[in-house]
């Protein structure tokens, strides 16, 4: 079945990696990799805007389906493969509510982190203020706190939604897992480092490590003052 699925992605990024993960914990390897680069703008190809308009990666085909939002893609492939690998929708219905409501803020938690470290990406060099760079770390300095006071109510080992691995922790670690490749600190945050060293020794996140990473493993130092 992987032979008909084909995945356009990109070394370190957190939407592609979401696509990744859900695959091998479906037990879904072997599918067809495109691995492109944003530095030279092959998201843009004529390959990838035939099949996703908004020239954006993940670019996922299984078949004659094209799915491309990261998200999509990770319900999609649980809906098809429901019964085999990991099953990623918890059937308890407070495990499963609280994994639509950790899924759903890891967005926002996606952007706020976005919004420092690629913040001399996003914005013209002339349109810079360093007191919008300030507003955006105070932002995310606010939406780690909450998150690790989310992790403080868990048990022990705990993923986010309870004791099962879910489309949460599938969702929500690529952006954990970014937080400290950009050097924020475990001992400023305990228990976003204690989830990220649990979820970083799962055999389906060490298969679809980034790769970059693998070749550059020291990272950053844009968070550490977070």
């Amino acid at each position: 079945m992987a032979e008909s699925m084909t995945l356009y992605w990109c070394s370190g990024s957190p939407p592609c990696w979401r696509v990744m993960i859900t695959l091998e914990e479906k037990n879904l390897q072997g599918y067809n990799q495109k691995l492109l680069s944003f530095e030279k703008n092959e998201q843009k190809s004529e390959e990838v805007l035939a099949l996703n308009p908004r020239g954006q990666l993940p670019t996922f085909k299984h078949g004659d389906t094209i799915v491309n939002e990261s998200y999509a893609a990770c319900f999609y492939l649980e809906s098809q493969f429901k019964s085999q690998g990991t099953t990623l929708i918890p059937e308890s219905s407070e495990e499963q509510a609280l994994m639509y409501q950790r899924m759903f803020e890891g967005l926002a938690f996606y952007e706020k982190l976005n919004a420092v470290i690629y913040y001399e990406y996003f914005v013209p060099e002339g349109e810079r203020h360093e007191s919008a760079l300030t507003r955006n770390k105070q932002a995310l300095t606010t939406e780690l706190n909450l998150w690790e006071g989310y992790l403080s109510k868990l048990l022990p080992n705990s993923y986010l939604a309870g004791p099962s691995f879910s489309l949460a922790d599938v969702t929500v670690f690529p952006t954990v897992a970014f937080l400290f490749r950009f050097g924020l600190s475990a001992e400023r945050y305990p228990k976003l480092g204690e989830y990220y060293a649990l979820l970083k020794e799962r055999p389906s996140v060490k298969a679809s490590w980034p790769p970059l990473w693998h070749d550059n493993p020291q990272g950053h130092d844009k968070l550490k003052e977070i």
